[in-house]
C-alpha cells in the first residue's frame, strides 16, 4: 500500500518560489507546499493558496536564516545584530538546548507562527521546520504542545530509507547510509513524542540526500523505488534566481525542479504506478480509508 506527497519547502520566500509553487499545482503533479510565515513574500503565498483549494498547505517552521514574527528585541537571543536568525544549526541548537531564556524565546516565536497561519484562515495540512530543526528537542516539545489545538496536522520526519535512496541513485552510499544512520536515530525519539501528541507522520521522506537537486531523471528513479507506507518527495522549485539574501544557495537547481514537477514523463510514471498526488491529510486518510 502506497501513498505519495509532493511538496515544494519555503512556499513564501520570493514571488519566484511562488510562482512555481502556483504553476506545479495547477499544471504539475505538487500536492503540498511549506509556507514561511516570516518570509518577504507570505502575504502572496497566502493569496495564492485562498485560490488553490486543493493544495494541502502546510506550516514551515523557521527558526534558522530568515526573519522572526516577534521584534528582534522580544527575541534577542535569536537574531544577530542584523535582526536575522542564526545560518549554524548545530551552534544554535546546543545554545537552545541548555539555554532556559533562548528556550522562553524560541517557544514566544513558534507559538506567533503557528498563530499567524491561523489568522490566514488556511487550514494547516502539515508542519514541518526549515532544515528540518523542527526535529530539535525543545522545538519539536513546542509542536507536541500547540498543534493539537490546531487540529492535530501531521509532522514530517525526515527520515529518507536507505535503500531505495541508493537504488534509485546509485551514487554517494556513505554519504546516503551516514545520513540514515543520523536521522534515524533522532527520528526514533521523535516518532514517540508525536504519537504521545497524537500527531500522525509520513512513513519515509525523500530529497533528503539530493536538496536542490531534484531534477527530472532523479525523480523518475525514486518514484520506481517507493516503497509501500506514505512517502514524501520534497523539492524547492523557483520560476528563476533573484537577488538578496534570502535567495537559495546557488548550488540549488530550483528551475529544473520546477520542470520536473512539470515533466509529462513523471506524471506518467505516478499514473502507471496507479498513485495520485496528495495532500499530508489526505494522505493519511486514503491510508486509513484502505486499511478499515
Amino acid at each position: 500500500m502506497k501513498a505519495l506527497i509532493v511538496t515544494a519547502d519555503d512556499f513564501g520566500l520570493s514571488l519566484p518560489v511562488n510562482d512555481a509553487v502556483e504553476r506545479a499545482h495547477r499544471e504539475g503533479v505538487l500536492s503540498a507546499a511549506s509556507l514561511m510565515m516570516g518570509a518577504p513574500a507570505m502575504e502572496d503565498a497566502v493569496e495564492r493558496a485562498r485560490n488553490l483549494p486543493s493544495l494541502g498547505v502546510g506550516l514551515h517552521l523557521t527558526l534558522l536564516d530568515g526573519r522572526p514574527l516577534l521584534p528582534p528585541d522580544e527575541v534577542p537571543g535569536l537574531v544577530g545584530p542584523e535582526g536575522r536568525f542564526s545560518s549554524d544549526p548545530l551552534r544554535f541548537g546546543v545554545a537552545l538546548y541548555f539555554s532556559p531564556e533562548l528556550r522562553r524565546q524560541a517557544n514566544a516565536e513558534i507559538s506567533a507562527q503557528f498563530d499567524r497561519f491561523h489568522r490566514t484562515g488556511l487550514k494547516m495540512d502539515h508542519i514541518n521546520g526549515h532544515r528540518h530543526f523542527h526535529i530539535h528537542p525543545v522545538v519539536l516539545s513546542a509542536i507536541s504542545r500547540i498543534a493539537p489545538a490546531f487540529g492535530s496536522p501531521p509532522v514530517r520526519v525526515p527520515l529518507e530509507p536507505f535503500g531505495p535512496s541508493y537504488r534509485a541513485n546509485r551514487d554517494r552510499a556513505l554519504g546516503r547510509l551516514a545520513s540514515w544512520f543520523f536521522y534515524f536515530a533522532q527520528t526514533r525519539r521523535v516518532r514517540r513524542q508525536l504519537a504521545a501528541a497524537g500527531l500522525p507522520s509520513n512513513d519515509h521522506v525523500f530529497g533528503l540526500n539530493d536538496s536542490g537537486a531534484m531534477i527530472e531523471d532523479r525523480v523518475l528513479r525514486l518514484i520506481d523505488q517507493l516503497p509501500d507506507g506514505i512517502s514524501e518527495l520534497y523539492c524547492h522549485p523557483a520560476t528563476r534566481r533573484w537577488e538578496g539574501v534570502d535567495n537559495l544557495p546557488s548550488c540549488y537547481r530550483a528551475e529544473e525542479e520546477l520542470g520536473a514537477l512539470l515533466s509529462p514523463a513523471v506524471r506518467m510514471k505516478i499514473d502507471a504506478y496507479g498513485l495520485r498526488p496528495l495532500s499530508y491529510r489526505a494522505a493519511l486518510d486514503a491510508v486509513a480509508e484502505r486499511r478499515a
